[in-house]
């Protein structure tokens, strides 16, 4: 395939990466509240009617006392504790995590009020309305507080404060009450009636050939959480256990591939799959499997015939959860199982294993292909797919072997995000010794498949991939200081040979071009206007076009380049800069410095200094080394903080240590 075709080529992970960023905005308002899931699911399990503890306190003669009183817990009106759990606490702090991922503590409660008037307007528990109201009041909350940032009076921000988060509650709270609520209401019963009917004409069991699949791309979360658990808790509310939160969470079918790895797999992959087993089954971190699967896809049959059989015995027995096991540990399940389930959910638990075992037992005797070198590839490609690096999947590559001669940093540009990280692992690298080690950086546009190790954004990845499928992929968040690097440094010291155990490697810099060029005193200012990213963005490119760098059009190239991937480099650093196609929109390599006395909102973390990049070669590198370096260290962070002169400043960054 040629370069043109490949750069021709629509990227092919779009719609599901989309759908994984769904599935995982819903996972961040489910999960952190899961604790009161759980705590309804006990409540529901001791109080209910058919409670645990209903049998004492039928038999107590108190029926005026505290015996009755406790019992009344149970109940699913308001006297009780379960309704109003289910149909006012936990939407609500749904409602309110999402509005505070979207705009902190201001969107929280706009997104709670809101998710108050779809939950009223509504004969359901409303899940699915709090997931929709919740991120809706943040995200309008937002948008109305940037109407007027910076022209309000002192003295009166809290009133507007107040009165206009006050004012779009209200606004949102009807809206929900009579738009969203009764188009959730009548959504949810059509997902019921749909499950109903699965479950009536015994189907219910085909739903795994869609979630077993789609755990092993990461697409669960949009399933689980998106609608298992609504409707589950729904059911749950009626009958007081639902099969439904058994679908995803079963640890069967994942126990069973590993098993069947132990007996009849090679290499790595059989050494590490008993620890991937315990880490599975006992601790509930399903991803741990995956890399097993994606390093043979034909064993994706296996689970899926091992969730079937779960389900079908589930099905058979009547056996449900009280409420969401999270995470899918037998534990978690154990502790949500219904009374009367005991007995179907153990056996859909070890049932689906068996199964699960049995196929994936056979494919893998008669597969003649070996997996010795594979683990670490559908590792990182797991990773790929999470968007982000596996807290647990490093325990199955930790004694992968193969030297790494070669790293690049890749970002869109090319030019600064992926140069201050190549600096930054350069210096670490050759600093232990390594310094047959060449780390470069490049646009992801000009990679080739010529390297051993790729590092770039954790939004970038997949397309990084599509270029150097053959090299170990590493996905970062901060360009600056990601503990990434001494990972990577400790795997160097693994697989490279004859390196890190002598007197630290000279640091070889990129050629230095003179700083007056590039960052002449002109582009630097120590008392930004800008109050947003969006204006600090055009305040540094117009900086770059006053002293000649770059042609107007170039500071549209920096806003198109946020909008797809942050230029935050921590430490208080940005550094916004153009796409690579706007590279003929830059005259020669120029530097931007703006300091803002109060830290601007950059994509959800502060930046106190902006540097704006154009780089129409290699001799801004040298530079940019030295402004990483400085960042690198508080003290002359806090220098930088402190300097009363362009001169000051531009010594600071020029004095940095090579």
């Amino acid at each position: 395939m040629s370069q043109a075709t490949i750069e021709d080529a629509p990227p092919r992970t779009g719609v599901r990466v989309r759908v994984q960023k769904l599935g995982t905005a819903l996972s961040n308002m489910v999960m952190p509240n899961i604790g009161a899931f759980i705590a309804w699911g006990l409540i529901t399990a001791l109080f209910i009617e058919q409670g645990w503890l209903q049998g004492i306190f039928a038999e107590l003669k108190n029926p005026d006392g505290w015996v009755a009183k406790i019992g009344g817990w149970g109940a699913y009106d308001g006297a009780g504790i379960v309704g109003p759990m289910i149909t006012y606490l936990l939407p609500v702090l749904i409602g309110y995590t999402g509005g505070r991922m979207v705009h902190g503590n201001r969107g929280a409660v706009v997104g709670a009020i809101a998710t108050m008037g779809v939950v009223t307007g509504a004969d359901v528990p409303m899940f699915l309305g709090a997931m929709i109201m919740g991120p809706l009041g943040g995200w309008c909350m937002k948008k109305l507080d940037a109407l007027w940032e910076g022209k309000i009076r002192p003295g009166f921000e809290m009133l507007v404060d107040n009165f206009s988060a006050g004012i779009l509650g209200l606004i949102l709270a009807v809206f929900g009450f009579f738009g969203i609520g009764p188009i959730v209401s009548s959504f949810t019963r059509a997902a019921g009636n749909a499950v109903d009917f699965l479950v009536e004409n015994d189907l219910l069991p085909l739903t795994s050939i869609l979630i077993e699949p789609a755990k092993v791309l990461f697409l669960n979360n949009a399933i689980n959480h998106g609608v298992l658990t609504p409707l589950g808790t729904t059911q749950a509310l009626e009958t007081g256990k639902s099969i439904l939160f058994l679908l995803e969470a079963n640890p069967g079918p994942g126990l069973g591939l590993l098993l069947a790895y132990m007996a009849f797999g090679r290499g790595l992959a059989r050494a590490s799959a008993p620890g991937a087993a315990i880490i599975q089954f006992f601790g509930g971190i399903h991803e741990i499997y995956f890399p097993y699967v994606l390093m043979k896809p034909k064993l994706i049959v296996a689970t899926i015939l091992g969730g079937m059989t779960g389900v079908f015995i589930n099905v058979l027995f009547g056996s449900g959860l009280r409420a969401p096991a999270a995470p899918g540990s037998i534990i978690a399940v154990y502790a949500q199982t219904a009374s009367g389930s005991f007995l179907g959910v153990t056996l859909s638990v070890f049932g689906s294993a068996a199964v699960s075992f049995a196929v994936a037992a056979l494919l893998l005797k008669t597969d003649r292909a070996t997996d010795e070198s594979d683990l670490a590839a559908a590792t990182a490609e797991m990773e790929s797919l999470k968007g982000k690096k596996s807290s647990v999947a490093g325990a199955l590559v930790a004694t992968s072997t193969g030297p790494i001669r070669s790293i690049v940093f890749a970002c869109d540009a090319g030019m600064g995000s992926s140069a201050m990280g190549a600096s930054v692992l350069r210096r670490k690298i050759q600093q232990a010794g390594f310094g047959d080690v060449k780390v470069t950086n490049s646009a992801i546009s000009n990679l080739s498949d010529t390297y051993d190790l790729v590092i770039s954004h954790r939004d970038l990845t997949a397309r990084a991939r599509q270029r150097t499928g053959s090299a170990v992929h590493v996905s970062v968040d901060d360009f600056m200081g990601s503990p990434r690097y001494d990972e990577i440094v400790e795997r160097l010291k693994q697989t490279n040979t004859g390196g890190g155990d002598g007197a630290p490697a000279a640091v070889e810099e990129p050629a230095e071009a003179p700083a007056d060029d590039v960052l002449p005193l002109s582009s630097i200012v120590l008392d930004g206007a800008a109050t947003t990213a969006a204006d600090a963005i055009t305040e540094a490119g117009r900086l770059l076009v006053t002293a000649g760098a770059v042609e107007p059009a170039y500071i549209d190239a920096m806003h198109q380049r946020e909008s797809s991937i942050s230029t935050y480099m921590g430490n208080g650093l940005a550094i916004p800069h153009g796409t690579n196609e706007a590279k003929d929109t830059i005259r020669r390599t120029g530097l931007s410095f703006v300091r803002y006395a109060e830290p601007i909102d950059w994509n959800g973390k502060p930046a106190e200094f902006v540097v704006g990049i154009a780089g129409a070669g290699k001799d801004h590198m040298a530079l940019l080394t030295k402004i990483a370096q400085v960042f690198l260290k508080a003290d002359d962070v806090a220098r930088l903080r402190e300097a009363t002169t362009t001169e000051e400043v531009k010594a600071i960054l020029m004095a940095a240590d090579k």
